[in-house]
């Protein structure tokens, strides 16, 4: 059964029509990519995915293991295993992060049927996940992201992608703002997380992020649509010649 299932999907912003007829799907294991221009689809895309408010979906359907989700409130999709890094991480002044990260672990184990986590296997876990992506103990201690230059508000969205261990994990042009280590490190963290229990969709401009975590498909959306899909090769042509071949071409 596939993990992620997009068919036919169209939405809306008010009387704006911005996805016009998605169809995609993502098996587990599976890394996915999807480029295009401004004003495409690729936030909307990701937007829609997690059950962002102000997004009306007016055709077709979304499946995570098989049943539909578009009914679920945003929230209910992370406990079902979604997770959104966004493009812009926001600021939660007067939320620490350690309290922040225990209540979302904790909220999935709940919908999972388990107990709370113990909190020194959880304080070991999040200080062992944390080193591995360059976070300091002090960050932790802090309100979450404030304060946080581009680099860290994005390496503790990877945290946060790892203490939750989602099934669908989905990352809004994660490489934005990040300088060249900055993007390294933040790759390397995300690679490590690969594997047969997670599926993957990448949403980015530009190839080099794409050097970095290396997509098993690659899809080109423009105007609402995806106007072509191939291996990590089609990126590389992307990068060549730009998006309006592609576009001239459909």
């Amino acid at each position: 059964m596939a993990l992620l299932e997009i068919k036919n999907l169209h939405a809306s912003i008010g009387d704006t029509e911005i996805l016009k007829g998605i169809n995609l799907t993502i098996n587990k294991g599976e890394v996915h990519a999807i480029m295009g221009p401004n004003g495409s689809g690729k936030s909307t895309l990701s937007y829609v995915l997690s059950g962002r408010d102000g997004y009306e979906v007016t055709g077709g359907d979304i499946l995570l293991d098989g049943e539909s989700i578009l009914e679920l409130e945003a929230d209910e999709r992370a406990r079902a295993g979604m997770f959104l890094a966004f493009q812009y991480p926001v600021e939660l002044p007067g939320v620490g992060g350690m309290s922040f990260l225990r209540g979302a672990v904790n909220a999935r184990r709940r919908d999972a049927g388990e107990d709370d986590i113990d909190n020194l296997e959880f304080v070991k876990m999040v200080r062992s996940k944390a080193a591995s992506l360059g976070i300091k103990d002090e960050m932790l201690k802090r309100a979450v992201n404030v304060g946080f230059s581009g680099g860290e508000k994005k390496r503790y969205e990877i945290l946060q992608m790892a203490m939750l261990e989602p099934s669908m994990a989905i990352l809004d042009e994660t490489d934005s703002g990040l300088d060249v280590d900055a993007l390294k490190i933040v790759s390397e963290g995300v690679n490590a997380l690969r594997g047969d229990h997670i599926g993957m969709l990448v949403i980015t401009h530009y190839q080099r992020l794409l050097d970095h975590i290396v997509p098993d498909h690659v899809h080109i959306l423009a105007d609402g649509r995806i106007l072509q899909s191939g291996d990590k090769y089609l990126a590389l042509e992307v990068e060549k010649t730009g998006y309006s071949g592609f576009i001239n071409a459909a």
